[in-house]
């Protein structure tokens, strides 16, 4: 079976950064990494809603060990472009990660305010072991220190949009990874 083609228009100002291909190969090579480090253990996933869900969901699938996974929402950005320093708990785990082994899984990490906060609250329910697992790192964004486990890609200080990321709820569900040039 052929897979579908997008059928959504991306806007010429719009740049690849990683394509649908890079972007399996590197979540692969992830999995890979993750599934060893963890040999004989069973992770518990904790995606931050709403970007990570794409990624959580392809990383996920690609594991060797047991895995089960859970949804946290926080907000730092509202529909802005830039974070607001203030970071809100939105919506917290259903279910309880006490003596688990966690891992958490965001779509991007740029401040480093938004995972501080989440590693924090997992600390503070007395996790057995926390890694952090980000699928694109902006570094040169960084407002606090935050040491990462595991990192897809590492970017550039550029706006992206696809594979769950978005811009203004928008382009969550282009399959690559876009760099958004913003006309003036």
């Amino acid at each position: 079976m052929e897979k579908p083609e997008t059928t959504i228009k991306v806007p010429e100002h719009f740049r690849v950064l990683y394509s649908p291909e890079d972007i399996a190969a590197r979540v692969a090579e992830m999995a890979e990494d993750i599934s060893a480090d963890f040999e004989g253990k069973a992770v518990h996933l904790i995606g931050v809603l709403k970007g990570a869900t794409v990624f959580l969901a392809d990383l996920l699938r690609m594991l060797s060990i047991p895995a089960t996974y859970d949804f946290l929402s926080v907000a730092s950005y509202g529909d802005s472009t830039e974070s607001t320093g203030v970071v809100r708990l939105i919506k917290d785990l259903d279910d309880p990660v006490e003596s688990r082994d966690v891992i958490i899984v965001e779509d991007i990490v740029d401040t480093g305010l938004t995972l501080k906060y989440i590693e924090e609250l997992m600390r503070n329910r007395k996790v057995s072991s926390l890694s952090k697992c980000t699928f694109l790192d902006r570094p040169d964004r960084r407002k606090v220190h935050v040491e990462m486990d595991y990192v897809g890609f590492t970017i550039p200080d550029c706006y992206v949009v696809g594979y769950g990321l978005d811009f203004e709820q928008k382009w969550r569900q282009l399959p690559g990874i876009y760099a958004i040039n913003q006309p003036t």
